[in-house]
């Protein structure tokens, strides 16, 4: 069951994405909190802050300056009070194999940024609806990709 406003994270380091990302949310039937960073080291930085409240799920971008997404999604799932966070991977290349290795190292989701705006708001809503919060079982590889 949701919380509401569901707090969601997303790190990208591209800026419009970040901003197609925000006003994807803007038209949400959900009440929605979203906090953005740019690179993976600021990602980890945030996460691991002692300050700050974890959010429900985490979008993250795999190709990223500093340190990639699938380094930060490795350190998540290893770091005890981190591993239960549901991470949708969220990324503009679709490699079989690398979709594979994120599925392996425990990502929830994986959502191919769609070029159409009402295909990012469908993708990214199918998200949230389907993954469950603070919870380690990861769906069934069939159910893996969101796509549109």
């Amino acid at each position: 069951m949701h919380t509401y406003p569901l707090h969601l994270l997303l790190a990208d380091d591209d800026e419009d994405d970040r901003m197609l990302f925000h006003e994807a949310l803007r038209e949400s039937p959900v009440e929605l909190k979203l906090v953005t960073v740019k690179d993976g080291v600021q990602l980890m930085e945030l996460l691991l802050d002692k300050e700050t409240t974890l959010p429900h799920m985490l979008f993250l971008d795999l190709n990223m300056p500093r340190k990639t997404g699938i380094e930060c999604l490795i350190e998540i799932k290893q770091h005890e009070t981190l591993k239960r966070l549901p991470v949708i991977i969220y990324s503009t290349s679709f490699i079989p194999n690398v979709v594979n290795e994120v599925y392996e190292h425990g990502a929830h989701h994986y959502i191919r940024k769609p070029g159409e705006f009402s295909k990012l708001k469908r993708a990214i809503h199918q998200a949230i609806s389907v993954t469950p919060q603070s919870n380690l079982v990861q769906p069934a590889r069939e159910n893996f990709v969101i796509q549109d």
